[in-house]
């Protein structure tokens, strides 16, 4: 999987200052569009899309202070329609416009080249199992919330404590498969999982059940997903374990994520040391086998 994806990397540097295009790119990954930029976002820690966008401005910044070019040219050259547009992203960028940036020799920011390589971290194995199920509800409560990788989820946490605890009585007496009892299930999450975008989240219980009248029911179909447990304090034992299956589990094994929603069942309890609340939680991904080639003959 690191190769494919630092070829991938290869052919965008190819093509910074033409458009790409991202089925392109996934066949070079040997993966999913999805996939592929699920994978890229939990390894470089940004969407490919600001990658892209940061690599363009890097070597367009380069180009605005040798002078070789006019700054109109240089904009269309990497994609933007108008000098207008060229501006606000580069001085989004590098903290300046380009005409002061040619006119004063400023400093620019610079977004590295990225390539992926493995390291060995010492970190104890993996345990998952992969689980076939049929066709189910996820029925509860519904809202809408930001995307957070690190630290508490505020929105998540005032939209739970508002619930009626005779609502959550009512759904968990309609959970009737695993994950059993009330989950938390995420869904229509941007591909690139950049921070602070918003996503579905249910509360709420899998069943075979239709939704009680005043409850949301989000159908899921039948599928195969990657199940993975951890023990630790929360909520960083779950944001961890989120990380390690997309930066070690997936590059390791034959699976890949196909579209459909992320549940997490998580039960809390106090470790008795300075009230630290610990998290045993229960991660449930949707996956397929990933069939490509571990090589191919194509570069």
């Amino acid at each position: 999987m690191l190769e494919r994806l630092n070829r991938a990397m290869e052919h965008i540097e190819e093509r910074l200052d033409t458009a790409l295009d991202p089925a392109e790119l996934a066949r070079i990954a040997a993966t999913s569009e999805h996939h592929l930029r699920r994978m890229f976002s939990a390894l470089a820690g940004m969407p490919l899309s600001e990658y892209v966008r940061r690599r363009r401005l890097t070597v367009a910044g380069a180009e605005v202070l040798a002078g070789r070019a006019t700054l109109l040219e240089i904009a269309v050259r990497y994609g933007y329609g108008s000098g207008e547009a060229f501006a606000r992203a580069f001085r989004a960028m590098h903290g300046v416009g380009p005409g002061e940036a040619r006119r004063t020799g400023a400093a620019l920011a610079s977004q590295s080249r990225m390539a992926f390589r493995l390291t060995v971290e010492g970190r104890s194995s993996m345990r998952y199992r992969v689980v076939e199920k049929a066709d189910f509800r996820v029925v509860g409560l519904t809202t809408r919330v930001p995307l957070v990788h690190t630290g508490p989820n505020l929105a998540i946490m005032d939209f739970v404590r508002g619930i009626d605890p005779d609502v959550l009585a009512e759904l968990k007496g309609l959970s009737d498969q695993e994950p059993h009892g009330i989950v938390a299930v995420c869904d229509g999450l941007d591909p690139g999982r950049a921070e602070g975008t918003e996503l579905d989240y249910h509360h709420g219980v899998i069943t075979s059940a239709p939704a009680p009248e005043g409850l949301t029911g989000l159908a899921v179909p039948a599928g195969a997903w990657a199940v993975f447990t951890t023990s630790g304090p929360a909520p960083r034992a779950v944001q961890e374990l989120w990380r390690d299956v997309f930066t070690e589990w997936f590059p390791s094994n034959p699976y890949r994520t196909r579209t459909g929603p992320e549940i997490l069942r998580v039960r809390l309890s106090s470790d008795g040391a300075g009230g630290t609340v610990v998290a045993d939680a229960e991660l449930w991904l949707p996956v397929e086998p990933d069939r490509q080639p571990l090589r191919t003959s194509q570069s």
